[in-house]
C-alpha cells in the first residue's frame, strides 16, 4: 500500500477493480462457438439477441457463454468444446457430434449473437432454462442471467426464480419467432434491464 503525504494508510484510495476487458475477447472466442447442437441434429433450435447498453445501443465487442442440460435434463459429459490439433497445436473447435452443452459467441458490430443448441430439458424443481454468462467492456465482473424458452406455461408458472423476480420476469423468457427460433436480448442497464443473478 502507498502511503500519502500524510503517511497515513486510512487516507489512501481504493485501488479501480479490473475490468473483464479489453482484453477478454482477444483468446477467449473460438471458432465455431455458436454451433453447440451436433450437426444435422432434428432438434436443433436457434437462440439470438443482441447485448445492449444502458441507452439501448448495441455492444460490437461482448460476447455471451451459453450452458444447457440436454433435452432430457442430463448434464453433459462430453469432453470440452475446444479440440486441439495434436500437430499444430492450435484450436480445431467442436467435433460436430457430440453435444457439450456450452457455447461461447462473441457479438457481431451490431451487438448480435446467436447460438444453435438444443432445447434443454427440466432439472430439479425448476423450468427449462439455459444459463448464461455476459462479458462486455465496462463491466466490474461478468454477469450471469438465464433464458427460460416458452411453451410450457405451467413449468414457467411453477419456476422458483420467476416467482421471485415478479414483474420482471418477462426479461428472462425468449420470445418465440417460430421455426425453432427464440429471441433474447440481454439488456444491461436501464428500461427493462435483464435480471442478473448473483451466486453466493
Amino acid at each position: 500500500m502507498t502511503k500519502t503525504d500524510t503517511g497515513s494508510p486510512e487516507s489512501v484510495p481504493p485501488t479501480p477493480s479490473h475490468t473483464v476487458g479489453p482484453f477478454y475477447g482477444y483468446a477467449l472466442p473460438f471458432r465455431g462457438g455458436e454451433e453447440i447442437a451436433p450437426l444435422a441434429h432434428p432438434g436443433t433450435i436457434t437462440v439470438h439477441g443482441h447485448v445492449l447498453d444502458g441507452e439501448g445501443g448495441p455492444l460490437p465487442d461482448a460476447f455471451v457463454e451459453l450452458w444447457g442440460p440436454a433435452p432430457d435434463g442430463t448434464v453433459p459429459q462430453a469432453d470440452g468444446s475446444m479440440r486441439r490439433d495434436p500437430a499444430t497445436g492450435g484450436h480445431l473447435g467442436r467435433n460436430g457430434v457430440e453435444f457439450t452443452g456450452w457455447g461461447r459467441i462473441p457479438t457481431d458490430a451490431g451487438g448480435h449473437w446467436y447460438a444453435r443448441t438444443l432445447r434443454p430439458g427440466a432439472r430439479g424443481r425448476s423450468a427449462p432454462y439455459l444459463s448464461v454468462c455476459v462479458f462486455a467492456r465496462g463491466l466490474l465482473v461478468h454477469l450471469f442471467t438465464r433464458i427460460y424458452l416458452p411453451g410450457d406455461g405451467t413449468a414457467l408458472a411453477a419456476d422458483p426464480l420467476l416467482a421471485r423476480v415478479g414483474e420482471r420476469r418477462d426479461t428472462l423468457i425468449a420470445r418465440d419467432e417460430g421455426n425453432g427460433t427464440y429471441r433474447f436480448d440481454i439488456r444491461l442497464q436501464g428500461e427493462g434491464e435483464t435480471v442478473f443473478l448473483e451466486f453466493q
